[in-house]
């Protein structure tokens, strides 16, 4: 991989920001923040390269950060740098990164928690729609030349009872919208409190009482495949599973299952496990859509995400705290000071 710097203001004194990849055509926003502070930027092409590339430029470019979109940064990676004081997350998930090591070397680990919780929870209400109204499918059976509204076997969403797994700030706004549809909503979470209009109950209850189960979780040793055949067998016959969060948080072959076998109705998926790979028979399923990873993403929440990113990079980098700190580093040398 080829890679490119620009601008003139890159001072060994204070230090380079390696951008391993992004989800945008450009690195003009990043660019601005960083190099703005007094610090340098080093970025390759938007596709994540393999880890051992990331290793190799982690070792040739010694940055006192990384900025990292989907490219997996490994334990090797962090450990390249001399005095590296952060691994910047340009999203919410942390699965890309070794937080263990990052910590182990006194490096914070970071991430933009609040930046999409209005595109995500909209794209989740989105798919439930679509589920209930049929919309997708009617247009592709229109488009098809096929017109035939006696056939329509749809629902009422005020009569649904919505089960979230997952109440974190994407999981309440989900659940705020849904009470507007007249919703019963219930929510499955290690910190989920009943309160009006909100009951917070076991998985198992929710699997089985739920017509929809959204997903809003991360994903982590303790939640990989956490909906899995005996999961997909609890759900209630004709429901729907929503999963916008990550792939690996539903086991893919199960799912596949219960759906040919006609005990789940339907899937709405924006993540998959093996993106962008996707299973044939999922492709074929006429009850399962299947969007681009794009759930988080609009105009204002990817400027908001490389914005907030960027300045959290500059904020450890000039000795402050970050204001998402995602782990407790172990010591660490004071933090480089740009050059003003």
């Amino acid at each position: 991989m080829t890679l490119r710097q620009e601008g003139h203001n890159v001072l060994a004194e204070s230090g380079k920001v390696l951008l391993t990849d992004r989800a945008w055509p450009d690195d003009t926003i990043e660019r601005e923040i960083i190099e703005g502070a007094g610090f340098g930027l080093v970025a390759g092409p938007a596709d994540p390269a393999p880890p051992a590339e990331i290793e190799r430029l982690a070792a040739a470019h010694d940055p006192v950060a990384i900025l990292t979109c989907w490219a997996r940064v490994s334990a090797a990676a962090i450990g390249q740098p001399a005095r590296l004081h952060v691994v910047a997350r340009m999203g919410v998930g942390l699965d890309n990164i070794d937080v263990a090591a990052a910590t182990a070397r006194g490096a914070y680990v970071t991430n933009v928690p609040d930046y999409c919780v209005a595109e995500v929870s909209d794209h989740a209400v989105g798919l439930v729609l679509d589920w209930t109204r049929g919309i997708s499918a009617f247009d592709r059976d229109v488009r098809a030349g096929h017109w035939n509204p006696a056939g329509a076997r749809l629902g009422r969403l005020s009569s649904k009872t919505a089960g979230i797994v997952g109440y974190g700030r994407i999981g309440q706004a989900t659940a705020r919208k849904l009470t507007a549809f007249g919703c019963r909503i219930l929510v499955h979470s290690p910190h989920a409190r009943s309160e009006p209009g909100i009951e917070a109950v076991p998985l198992k209850e929710l699997l089985a009482a739920s017509d929809v189960v959204i997903l809003h979780l991360p994903l982590t040793p303790q939640t990989h495949h956490l909906i899995g055949a005996a999961e997909l067998a609890a759900m209630r016959p004709g429901a729907l599973l929503v999963n916008v969060s990550r792939g690996g948080l539903v086991d893919t072959a199960a799912l596949a299952a219960a759906l040919q076998a006609g005990q789940l109705a339907s899937a709405a998926l924006d993540v998959l496990e093996e993106e962008p790979s996707v299973r044939p028979d999922l492709l074929a399923h006429p009850r399962v859509v299947i969007t681009p990873h794009v759930a988080f993403s609009s105009e204002e929440s990817v400027a908001e995400l490389r914005t907030k990113a960027a300045q959290e990079v500059v904020r450890v980098l000039r000795g402050e705290p970050p204001r998402f700190p995602c782990n407790v580093p172990a010591a660490t040398s004071p933090a480089p000071k740009a050059d003003r």
